[in-house]
């Protein structure tokens, strides 16, 4: 595996960044483990996340993802070689379930602070490596 550095962080980062936006939804906690699995073993350790995965957004599945990547870290104890990047969602029509809907929703510091708190807490780590907008706050076409 090729590796390339993280900014100005330091961090090698595979150049495949392994994605998980159907984990929870269209794969299983168990088809997670295995991509994940796989993944590692191949030497990828760049794992892309969201708050809203897995995608299509419902309220019945917010965070799942990032619920399966925590259960995964913590069952592997390998968080110290994974790479995680997650993502905060911002002001959008139909996510009114996110920290108490579409008006709140917002890249300021108290979004921003409890964003990073529920994913720290899914996520089952004190860090997250790459934490990153989204979408930016204006009306964007979501999903056509």
């Amino acid at each position: 595996m090729k590796y390339r550095k993280l900014g100005t962080t330091g961090l090698d980062v595979s150049v495949i960044c392994l994605g998980t936006m159907t984990f929870g939804e269209q794969n299983s906690q168990i088809d997670g483990f295995q991509q994940m699995d796989y993944a590692d073993d191949r030497g990828i350790n760049f794992i892309d996340t969201a708050e809203t995965y897995p995608i299509m957004p419902r309220k019945e599945t917010y965070g799942r993802t990032e619920k399966i990547i925590g259960n995964w870290l913590k069952d592997r104890g390998n968080r110290d070689k994974i790479i995680i990047a997650s993502k905060i969602a911002s002001k959008s029509t139909g996510l009114e379930w996110i920290r108490e809907g579409s008006k709140n929703l917002g890249f300021d510091k108290k979004n921003l602070n409890k964003a990073v708190d529920d994913s720290l807490k899914r996520l089952q780590t004190d860090y997250i490596d790459l934490y990153q907008l989204h979408w930016p706050e204006r009306k964007v076409p979501l999903f056509g």
